[in-house]
């Protein structure tokens, strides 16, 4: 995996919409908060075009992060929002441009399709992490410390533990992590962009919004895949509002049984993605641990920038 120069105060920082249009007013006060974090976010007026319910025609798109990747000056990007549309700019990518620029690309949400992009077509380390509309929130949408971590320290990030995570299936093991939001990675399987990790990986799923039977339904297609069964561990995210509107089934409970034969630990409620909370950022492509105990917890072993 190609790793990302780390990042340095007063880096410059491309702001993308590869998926949906936003708020303007929001989007001000996250880069407002880019500018808090000691880097410089570079917006063009690109980012703010509108079709429909994506943020302007893919080809467009796709130019805007190619620009961000060829630009010598820009050293990290990261996306606006999610929603949908980032699966649409992959056809209009050069893999190349991507791997060469090597640069810290930050996403989560829709934007899984870019970060199983860059991961498993690109060979390249990204973040699991926050998104300008995320930081419109201050630290109550992200975790500082581990986006700082992640981003400008070239060191393992170390230990990332949390309340209220729990463990359904106990047990440590080791790999490398990848994944993000259920919905895209199974979007992605039978395309030239599908998710297709390496055995032996630790898996990352996050959702919103969905019901507990979508859930199934997803789970078992990534189990009839064959992706699941070359994890060595699954780590779940909080999945908000996916319980049932009458309380049951939940999420939880269906993940639960879903997992109940899989052969290694399996953690529920980390809070990366999206959260009722602040946001955790996790690198994606390097090595983890992950233990399944009373205490659960996530260590990143292997430093994610160079």
């Amino acid at each position: 995996m190609r790793k990302p120069s780390h990042l340095v105060s007063g880096d410059r920082i491309a702001l993308v919409a590869p998926a949906s249009p936003f708020d303007r007013d929001r989007f001000n006060q996250g880069a407002a908060e880019i500018e808090r974090f000691g880097l410089v976010p570079v917006i063009t007026d690109e980012i703010f075009a509108r079709r429909g319910y994506v943020a302007g025609d893919a080809r467009s798109r796709a130019a805007a992060l190619t620009d961000a990747w060829r630009d010598p000056s820009i050293a990290a990007v990261m996306a606006a929002r999610g929603g949908y549309g980032s699966a649409q700019v992959l056809p209009f990518l050069d893999p190349d441009i991507a791997r060469e620029a090597s640069k810290p690309f930050i996403g989560h949400s829709d934007l899984t399709a870019l970060l199983v992009y860059l991961t498993t077509v690109c060979e390249t380390v990204c973040f699991h992490g926050p998104m300008v509309l995320n930081l419109s929130r201050g630290e109550a949408g992200y975790d500082r410390d581990s986006l700082r971590r992640c981003l400008m320290t070239p060191a393992p990030v170390g230990e990332l533990r949390a309340d209220p995570v729990e463990t359904l299936r106990a047990g440590e093991t080791s790999g490398p992590l990848f994944g993000g939001t259920l919905t895209q990675l199974v979007a992605s399987l039978g395309t030239p962009y599908a998710f297709a990790p390496p055995p032996g990986y630790v898996l990352l799923l996050d959702e919103v919004g969905e019901r507990p039977y979508r859930i199934d339904r997803m789970v078992t297609q990534l189990r009839a895949s064959g992706v699941l069964a070359r994890a060595a561990a699954v780590v779940c995210s909080e999945f908000p509002d996916c319980d049932e509107s009458k309380g049951e089934p939940t999420a939880r409970a269906v993940l639960a049984e879903l997992l109940e034969a899989f052969s290694g630990p399996v953690l529920f409620g980390f809070p990366t993605g999206h959260t009722t909370g602040p946001a955790l950022t996790v690198p994606l492509g390097v090595q983890v641990r992950v233990v399944g105990s009373k205490q659960p917890c996530l260590v990143v072993t292997e430093s994610a920038v160079a």
